[in-house]
Order: C-alpha cells, then structure tokens, then sequence
C-alpha cells in the first residue's frame, strides 16, 4: 500500500480549512485516512499551520510520499529538514546532538522571520487605518464647508453704495408722486 501525506478539505464554502493527513493514496481526497498529523488555515495573513513535526517525519521515513503542497507546508514547517538530518545521524555523518542544534537554529531563524512578517503587516494595516480616517476627516470637513450659508461680508465701500442707491430711490419714489 503506498501512503500519501496530502490535505483534506473540510470548513465550509469559500472558507476551506484543511486537515494533513497520511492517506492510502487510493483513497478519495476526503476520505479514508491513516492518521491525522496537522491542520492548514489559509483564510487569515499569515496562514495557520499546526503540524506534528514528529508523526510527519516517521510517516517520511516509513515512505510515505507528500503532494507537491503538502511537501511545501512540510518544508514550511522544518519536517523535510528534519527527516533530511535524521538521514545524516543515520549514515553517520553528524550527531543527533548536532542534528538537533541545527533544527533549533533553523527554528528559530524561521520564528523571527514569522514574527517579523506579523509586524509588518500589523504596521501597514495601522498606516492603512491612518490614512483611510484621515481621508474622511478631509471629506468631512469639505461637506461641513460646503453646507455652510454663504454671508456677504459688507464692506464700507459696499456700504455706502447701498445707502447711495437708497437715497436715488427714495428720491426717484418721492419724484413720482
């Protein structure tokens, strides 16, 4: 029987979410599986990866063989790495001390880099925010300017116009009676 490490779909329409499994690879995609080993969440930034590093690594070395996204998500999460220096304690090339260190390493480098992306996507959503209310706050203030009555300011010049007028018409009215 050749085994698959694969996802299985499950979540709703629009909204997958997807279980890791090691499957016999004639099974249907949402069917039968072997033995569950993680879940996949690409609905939020960055995507949600919970895998046990351990089963995926036995099920590698037992021959169990990844599809193409699931080798990416194994890689993602340091399993590939790890059966990679399982090999080297096997032949003998390094420790299992060493091989261990280098996983740390490699861990932790891949925490900052995870980390660091959530900052920076944290960061340009608050500036997107910042931009968005203070766009508004502009709009609003033209809509507040425009819905203002309009007052003349009278000057002394058009004051004395006015008064000027007054008197022609009040004179040209008493001229006419």
């Amino acid at each position: 029987m050749s085994v698959k490490i694969r996802l299985q779909r499950h979540g709703k329409k629009g909204k997958p979410f997807y279980w890791i499994v090691a499957a016999d690879a004639r099974a249907k995609r949402d069917g039968k599986y072997l033995e569950k080993i993680g879940t996949y969440n690409p609905n939020v930034n960055p995507a949600e990866i919970n895998l046990n590093v351990d089963k995926a690594v036995q099920w590698l070395q037992d021959g169990a063989q990844p599809t193409q996204t699931a080798k990416n998500i194994l890689s993602y999460k340091g399993a590939m790495l790890k059966n990679h220096l399982a090999g080297g304690v096997r032949k003998g090339a390094l420790t299992q001390e060493q091989a261990d260190a280098k996983f740390a390493a490699w861990l932790e480098e891949k925490n900052t880099k995870i980390s660091d992306k959530a900052a920076g996507l944290s960061k340009a959503q608050s500036e997107a925010k910042a931009a968005a209310l203070a766009a508004e706050k502009a709009v609003n203030e033209a809509r507040i300017e425009a819905a203002k009555p309009v007052v003349e300011e009278v000057t002394e010049e058009a004051a004395t116009e006015e008064a000027a007028t007054e008197t022609i018409d009040e004179a040209a009215e008493k001229a006419a009676e």
